[in-house]
């Protein structure tokens, strides 16, 4: 089956394919770790900053780890190097089945059991630190360069569709089978990303220079980010964005306390934000913004936090849902135009270290979000304040960006 719409085009590709199945299994565990562990931790600890500290855990190695990881990525096979990573997830996988076997839960105190879910996240940081911008990087050795800007989009999509299955099932699934089942369902999630990876052949290394030094492949990444200008205004936003916008770390205190729903609102509620950016991803795989991408992209940031805003004072569960569903669709327009920009502009031979610092500024400031949430959740005493305190830091970064980053504002491709 060959498909003739041009944003379709990378699906011809098998490995492109498998890449995507991968990608859709490995997120799918991934999003439902993130669920089941910041339920089972609220519910051990009845703190919302015990989530906070869950997300500093995995920050600290993510970000640490991001620039060192660039330079191993652009001189190993991604392929093998991405295979490893998910592997080694697992691993972390088990140890949180072993963590809340009953036996095992039942002869720990509550700092105990939280204490070793941070240990657990810490390390499954440090693989995330080599996964994700591997998982970035070797799309542009499994489709023609003509195709880059339409598999950046299928990969957007394919990573959001996984994740609200993940954040909504794991939701049914602790309701239905409990915490512990649900790991082991995860573990062959994470099973099935490693035997499809490995069907993808060996890639070639691409670095112009593999002779380098570590530090020096690392400022030579560093070096190209922050001389384009479009790249890093894109980066930045969408990193200041996350990081204050971060609402979806609150949310089990939100579904407990303030809503009152179970663990499947609970799922449905962590799920909303990923449902309204795979619509938005979807259509715009379809229908591509064609122009003015700078001007929607801050637009979208700036209703983002109104978005984030509205959940916070919101009381009716309708009404928090529908709120994180929008915020979600417009963040579709950010996710979209930010990667598009990362492929289009990364030459083959510093993808991994353009890559890997793009997964600092980003990837880790969803774990450094979790952490603000949890530290203003203390500061300000409580959740609502919290969250609205984000959406509107939010909108601020929106109007300085609008005014300080013209060359972002007007950016066209």
């Amino acid at each position: 089956m060959q498909f003739q719409r041009l944003s379709l085009t990378p699906l011809n590709h098998k490995e492109f394919r498998l890449f995507l199945f991968t990608r859709v299994f490995y997120t799918m565990a991934l999003r439902m770790v993130v669920t089941v562990i910041g339920y089972e931790l609220f519910q051990i600890t009845r703190d919302s900053f015990s989530i906070g500290l869950a997300g500093l855990s995995e920050f600290i190695p993510v970000f640490s780890l991001a620039l060192y990881a660039g330079h191993v990525i652009d001189r190993s096979d991604k392929r093998s190097l991405y295979l490893k990573s998910i592997i080694s997830y697992a691993l972390c996988i088990a140890a949180l089945i072993v963590l809340t076997t009953p036996a095992i839960q039942h002869q720990l105190t509550a700092k105990t059991a939280a204490l070793l879910f941070y240990v657990v996240i810490f390390f499954s940081g440090i693989i995330r630190a080599f996964a994700g911008p591997t998982s970035n990087a070797i799309i542009a050795q499994l489709v023609p360069r003509d195709s880059l800007r339409f598999a950046a989009s299928l990969s957007s999509t394919s990573y959001l569709t996984a994740s609200i299955l993940g954040h909504a099932s794991a939701g049914f699934l602790i309701a239905g089978i409990g915490v512990n089942k649900t790991f082991y369902v995860i573990f062959f999630l994470v099973a099935m990303a490693a035997l499809v990876v490995s069907r993808i052949g060996r890639k070639p290394v691409v670095h112009n220079n593999l002779t380098a030094k570590a530090w020096e492949s690392v400022k030579e990444g560093l070096s190209f980010v922050f001389k384009s200008k479009i790249l890093l205004g894109a980066i930045s936003l969408d990193l200041f964005a996350v990081l204050f916008g971060g609402a979806t770390a609150l949310i089990p205190e939100f579904a407990d306390r303030i809503l009152q729903v179970g663990p499947v609102g609970f799922g449905w509620l962590n799920a909303a934000m990923d449902i309204g950016s795979a619509i938005t991803i979807v259509t715009i795989t379809f229908f591509p913004l064609l122009r003015r991408q700078g001007y929607k992209l801050l637009f979208a940031v700036a209703f983002f936090g109104i978005c984030i805003i509205t959940f916070g004072f919101s009381k009716i569960y309708l009404v928090s849902f529908g709120a994180l569903l929008l915020a979600g669709m417009v963040d579709g327009v950010s996710v979209v135009v930010r990667s598009t920009v990362l492929q289009l502009t990364t030459p083959d031979e510093m993808r991994g270290r353009v890559s890997a610092v793009n997964s600092m500024f980003i990837n880790s400031s969803n774990e450094l979000g979790q952490f603000e949430s949890g530290f203003t959740y203390r500061l300000l005493g409580g959740a609502v304040p919290a969250v609205v305190f984000g959406g509107c830091m939010t909108l601020v970064v929106a109007v300085i960006t609008w005014f300080k980053a013209p060359t972002l504002r007007k950016f066209e491709y």
